[in-house]
């Protein structure tokens, strides 16, 4: 046991790097000392089974550690069995796949933006104009996605052909000047409507997704096409610029023409009701007059032909009257 003991204390000294010989015990001979120093190299086999087990523990944590895989709160985790989707996590943890059978790819939980290539289209009167859009969509059921798809750059792929299919069938059926009218309402509803059917292509194939929004950003005009199409459009405001003159000039004289009428008809109205009072003003006159006058006939004979001397009788005013007229006798003094 002691000799057990000694090659047990060697052995340990070896792993830890000492390289001292121990000294003898008393109870050893010299010849023994003699006998171990002479004794050959330790037997390798050991050290090459522990190298072994150390390796093969060593390759089952790194296989252990390369099968787990973490899910994030913002993504899903597919798992893929021979290419075949097995199943697939949408709850954040630590989750383990079969090694070298299984793999798992991630894909975005939020929403994305996707920018669409710049794209030329034809409008209901024949004019060409360039179309930069971008949508918003998201991943519905990744297991679709993966199995119908195989990759997020295929199913945007897809997306955007949809997309430009759509915006060509419903540009295709509006003039131009009402794509870029701010003021029209068609405008508004295009995004809505190229949504909503993007939506129901995308839905019959199955791919997983769903486009949230899709946004037209800017219209621009081929290069080619802008200085004519500048000229049409010139030309098109002056000529709606030239019917509102026109027409605004039509209503001034309606209106002009209504107001004179208008005041035609006042005016009448009032000479007829001034007529009216004043002949009942003269009417209500002559009966004071003639019930005054009608008391003295003398003195109203007297007082009319005195007020005819004012209107008849002036500085160069010659009368030739016969000496017996009763005129001329009260302009000679004499009164009966």
């Amino acid at each position: 046991m002691d000799q057990k003991n000694k090659d047990l204390e060697k052995f340990l000294n070896f792993l830890s790097g000492k390289s001292k010989k121990a000294a003898p015990s008393e109870g050893d001979s010299g010849d023994n000392v003699v006998k171990m120093s002479k004794k050959g190299p330790n037997n390798p086999k050991k050290y090459i089974s522990l190298a072994v087990t150390l390796t093969v523990i060593f390759a089952l944590v790194i296989t252990l550690l390369a099968n787990i895989y973490i899910v994030k709160e913002s993504e899903y985790a597919v798992v893929r069995q021979f290419g075949e989707v097995v199943k697939f996590e949408r709850e954040p943890g630590l989750n383990m796949k079969i090694p070298f059978i299984q793999s798992v790819t991630k894909l975005p939980k939020n929403q994305m933006t996707y920018e669409i290539s710049e794209e030329e289209i034809n409008t209901k009167d024949k004019k060409r104009i360039i179309i930069d859009n971008y949508a918003v969509w998201r991943i519905t059921d990744p297991k679709l996605l993966i199995s119908n798809a195989g990759t997020i750059e295929k199913v945007e792929s897809r997306m955007e052909e949809f997309i430009y299919s759509v915006i060509r069938s419903e540009l295709g059926r509006i003039n131009y000047t009402e794509i870029i009218n701010d003021e029209d309402s068609s405008r508004g509803s295009i995004n809505d409507q190229v949504t909503e059917r993007v939506n129901e292509l995308l839905s019959n194939d199955n791919y997983g997704i769903e486009v949230v929004d899709v946004r037209i950003r800017r219209i621009d005009l081929p290069t080619e096409n802008e200085q004519s199409v500048f000229t049409n459009m010139i030309s098109d405001r002056e000529s709606i610029a030239q019917k509102y003159l026109s027409e605004g000039d039509a209503q001034k004289r309606r209106i002009e023409a209504q107001t004179d009428q208008q005041v035609q008809e006042m005016l009448a109205k009032a000479s007829k009701e001034a007529a009216l009072i004043q002949a009942e003003g003269e009417a209500e006159a002559a009966k004071i007059y003639n019930k005054s006058f009608s008391q003295d006939p003398e003195f109203y004979s007297l007082y009319r032909t005195l007020e005819s001397y004012k209107k008849t009788v002036g500085e160069d005013t010659v009368i030739i009257l016969p000496a017996t007229s009763p005129y001329a006798n009260i302009l000679s003094g004499y009164i009966k």
